[in-house]
This record gives C-alpha cells, sequence and structure tokens, in this order.
C-alpha cells in the first residue's frame, strides 16, 4: 500500500494502547478499516499481535502523534527518511523455469537450434534457461534423451515470451555479417545484342589454312643424282 506504515496492524495496535488518537485516524494512518481498529481495541481483531512502535522505527515522531491527540481532525503522516538507501541494482540471472516445463526445455533447445541458427549459445540460454553443457549436448546429440526429442516451440511451451524470442533473433541478424546475393546470370545489354555483326568467315570457323608440307620426295630430292643419270642415258645423234 503507498504511504503505508510497515507492519499496519502492529502499528494500529501500538497507536491504540498507547495514544489518545481517534480511531478514524489511526485507520486513515494504518490504511485500515475504522471498524478494524475498533475491534483491535475491543481484543476482536489482530488478538495475539505484538504492538510495533513508529516513533522507534522513525515512521511517526512524537509531535505529530501530538498535534494529532490536539486535532480529532488532523491526518497523520508518515515521517520522510533521513537514511539514503542505495538503491539495488537487479542481478540477471538465468531464467528461472518452472518445475512443470523443465522437460519440455530439451525439445525448446532442439526447436531453436533448428529454426534459428543465428542465434548465439547465450541468447538460447537467456531464452529457456538452460546451461552450456545441455546446449552442446543437445547440439551434438550426445544428450539422454536425443532419440526421443521433438522441436517445440518455446514461446508455446510457455518458456520465453514472443517479445523476448523476437529481440534475441533481430539482435543475431543485426550481428550477422551482410552476405552478397548471388545474382545468377544476367541478360546483355541492348546495345551490345543489337549491335551489327561482321560477316562470318571460314577462317573465323576453321582458323587460317596452313602452309603445304612438302612431299616426302621433295624432301629428299637430289640433284647430282639425277643429272648424273641423264648421262648415262644415250640420246642418239
Amino acid at each position: 500500500m503507498s504511504n503505508a506504515p510497515l507492519m499496519p496492524k502492529a502499528t494500529a495496535v501500538w497507536l491504540v494502547e498507547n495514544t489518545s488518537l481517534t480511531f478514524d485516524q489511526i485507520a486513515e494512518f494504518c490504511k485500515l478499516h475504522p471498524l478494524e481498529v475498533k475491534g483491535i481495541a475491543d481484543g476482536e481483531v489482530a488478538a495475539g499481535i505484538r504492538g510495533h512502535d513508529p516513533i522507534t522505527s522513525g515512521q511517526l515522531t512524537r509531535e505529530e502523534i501530538g498535534r494529532g491527540e490536539r486535532d480529532t481532525k488532523h491526518q497523520l503522516r508518515l515521517s520522510v527518511s533521513k537514511v539514503v538507501m542505495p538503491e539495488v541494482k537487479k542481478v540477471r540471472g538465468p531464467r528461472y523455469t518452472p518445475l512443470s516445463r523443465r522437460q519440455d526445455r530439451p525439445n525448446a533447445i532442439l526447436w531453436l537450434l533448428r529454426n534459428h541458427p543465428e542465434l548465439k549459445d547465450a541468447q538460447i540460454m537467456r531464452l529457456v534457461g538452460t546451461t552450456k553443457a545441455t546446449l552442446k549436448a543437445i547440439r551434438e546429440r550426445t544428450h539422454w534423451n536425443s532419440a526421443s526429442l521433438t522441436p517445440m516451440d518455446p514461446v508455446t511451451l510457455g518458456l520465453c515470451s514472443q517479445i523476448d524470442l523476437d529481440f534475441e533473433v533481430n539482435r543475431a541478424a543485426k550481428d550477422r555479417p551482410a552476405l552478397v546475393e548471388d545474382q545468377g546470370q544476367t541478360l546483355m545489354p541492348a546495345a551490345v545484342t543489337t549491335a551489327p555483326r561482321e560477316p562470318v568467315t571460314t577462317e573465323d570457323v576453321f582458323g587460317k589454312p596452313s602452309a603445304p608440307r612438302p612431299t616426302e620426295e621433295e624432301d629428299n630430292f637430289d640433284a647430282d643424282r639425277v643429272f648424273g643419270r641423264l648421262k648415262d642415258l644415250d640420246f642418239g645423234e
């Protein structure tokens, strides 16, 4: 309750026993019903509760109680604490998983590994509250119950919210380097396809003709032998 003292019933017991404040004043200060305060005075309510002194706890001053006793219309006000309490930072530990849901946690891990391989181990551990050893065993299929595991959505199982899952997936997508998409084969520009073509010749298809190779007789031609035979011939005069 806002602006209510600590242990309101115990404080009401002490005020009833040690002050002359009205039931309405005590009820308004302790955030109780006036009939409940009247029942405390009659011993019908809060039987066995030991009164709590609001003065020693710093919730009321004697001057404030005195003003209320002198003026029945005065509303008691809580004293402002002079002690500055340091802000307690909430340490974010592993997510608590109810006992009834812990048996479904391996199925949720398998679902995340198959459907969101971009998630890091730390992200999966935050989402379903698992350990690194369990995550590694399921990934490497060395888990004792690997044969019976079935991928199941952790949101459907109640292990995490859809908002948490989307947040981790978007974070993983931002951390992942951009991949260059394979555009595949593209059409050639129109300027290339519509340009006039030169006539195709046989040299373009078969290449330039090579020089004729000399025959074997031409390679072995001996002029002296030929002229020697001519001298032996008798032409007849």
